[in-house]
């Protein structure tokens, strides 16, 4: 053997030796920010569906205090007491009171 083998070989040994050494340890894609504002976006993504659920429900109180014979005037009362709790409900979940 010569000298330029034995070197090579130290070489390439100390590369395989520090190869885990140098090797990144684990990583967290998402940062503490990250995190907090992907539970604002559910939050509200959850106030958005609920508003749209009352909006919903609120059609059908209305449409069956028509069907039933009921003032126009109290029907559209009903309607709105209807939406504005579920905006209401929606400002809870978004604020988390």
């Amino acid at each position: 053997m010569t000298w330029t083998t034995l070197r090579v070989g130290a070489f390439a040994l100390a590369l395989f030796a520090t190869g885990p050494l140098i090797t990144p340890g684990p990583v967290y894609p998402q940062t503490a920010g990250m995190e907090r504002r992907q539970d604002r976006r559910e939050d509200r993504d959850d106030a958005r569906a609920t508003r749209q659920t009352g909006r919903h429900t609120g059609r059908d109180v209305k449409q069956a205090c028509r069907d039933a014979g009921g003032n126009p005037m109290d029907c559209r009362q009903q309607k709105r007491a209807t939406k504005q709790g579920a905006r209401q409900t929606a400002r809870d979940i978004k604020w988390n009171d």
